[in-house]
């Protein structure tokens, strides 16, 4: 199929982007790498007056090292993402994560603000900004908003951006003396994930001392279960305390069944990713610190 008709402008700043948003609202549409969004518009899902493509925008594409904070613009590609020496270092969390999304070419053209706005769910993105605590930066004409991820994702490909709003910068901090896994079952690699879970812990010796745990193709949102944290800590994440953890995640989660996997299931697995992922992230932390 084809697109139904519309008026394409290709800003090359941030500011003109915001005033063709602000001008056109509900009618304009940005388009960053447009994986999600040209088959929507090609099947006339989606059906925007005016397309603002944003990738002549340079000025979103960046990486930036700011010691405690790794700011990344939102026309960021995701493969620069993975590439960059300076993600594996401080955000070894997203760093794994982005190689999970779709493929290489994918990821040429896919970038991070992009993937967020869109609030697919199932994507891996998401829930690394949940469970890292990341910053996201939005502008508008009005002024700047630095919104939480629990605060920027509402509901099924819904978001707290307003029409006349751009997601300009994602900010994410570094946690350094943590230890991160992410894992994720699809039925393809490349495909969504059916479940996903990332992980964080900090160690002393064998017992854990703190733990955050994110999932994503369980609900409407990326989600947290602080039940699932606090079980892990204080205690060794050994087949006892990882199993405990397994039943809270199976118990608290409330997942929706489609054509590609049923509630029982995705909450099943997300029990074993759970504990797979917290054990991961316990060797890699006992590793970073026997460096």
């Amino acid at each position: 199929m084809k697109p139904a008709p519309f008026q394409y402008t290709a800003p090359e700043t941030v500011e003109e982007s915001l005033v063709l948003l602000h001008t056109f609202r509900e009618e304009g549409k940005p388009l960053a790498g447009g994986q999600s969004l040209v088959p929507l518009l090609n099947m006339r899902l989606a059906r925007p007056s005016v397309l603002i493509d944003l990738n002549r925008v340079r000025e979103l594409s960046y990486i930036h090292d700011e010691d405690a904070t790794v700011s990344i613009g939102a026309m960021t590609r995701q493969r620069a993402v993975e590439l960059s020496s300076l993600v594996r270092e401080k955000l070894p969390l997203l760093a794994e994560a982005v190689r999970y999304i779709g493929h290489p070419q994918i990821r040429n053209r896919g970038t991070v603000g992009g993937s967020l706005a869109h609030a697919d769910p199932a994507a891996e993105l998401p829930v690394v900004t949940l469970v890292l605590g990341a910053q996201l930066v939005v502008r508008g004409l009005e002024g700047t908003r630095v919104l939480r991820p629990e605060e920027f994702f509402v509901s099924f490909l819904q978001t707290a951006l307003a029409p006349e709003e751009l997601l300009v910068e994602v900010r994410f901090p570094v946690h350094r003396t943590y230890g991160t896994a992410f894992l994720e079952v699809a039925r393809r690699h490349g495909d969504y994930a059916l479940v996903g879970v990332a992980a964080m812990v900090q160690m002393d010796g064998e017992r854990c001392t703190e733990a955050r745990l994110g999932f994503t193709g369980v609900g409407p949102v990326p989600v947290r279960l602080p039940e699932a944290e606090e079980a892990a800590t204080g205690r060794p994440l050994d087949d006892s305390t990882l199993g405990e953890i397994a039943r809270i995640v199976a118990a608290r989660l409330d997942p929706h069944s489609d054509i590609h996997a049923s509630a029982t299931y995705r909450k099943e697995v997300a029990g074993i990713l759970a504990g797979r992922a917290l054990r991961l992230a316990a060797e890699r932390f006992k590793q970073r610190e026997g460096a």
